[in-house]
């Protein structure tokens, strides 16, 4: 779920990207109420990266905060596991560090 919201969010802002610098491009030899149809326009398309943007970053809050429940869940139902796989990997990394 998370990975797909940012697939989609990735998506919007290179779109954005592309059709803010073709409305820059255009807005440039526009002078007049064109130009400010133009800026009223990027003006549109930037506050509308910007809800994108707020959505995905609640989305990552809410799904970051379940996973660190259901971490926190784990170690609290499995503590003797959770001690021996911190001692395996300190072995694990003390006998890799060692033989340098």
């Amino acid at each position: 779920m998370l990975e797909s919201n940012f697939k989609i969010v990735n998506n919007d802002m290179k779109t954005l990207v592309k059709d803010a610098q073709a409305l820059f491009q255009a807005a440039a030899a526009l002078s007049g109420e064109k130009a400010e149809e133009a800026r009223g326009r990027g003006m549109r398309m930037l506050d509308t990266a910007l809800v994108r943007a707020q959505e995905a970053q609640a989305g990552a809050v809410v799904a970051g905060k379940a996973m660190a429940a259901s971490a926190d869940d784990y170690v609290k139902e499995n503590p003797w596991r959770i001690i021996a796989s911190a001692i395996g990997l300190g072995l694990l990394a003390g006998v890799f560090l060692s033989r340098k």
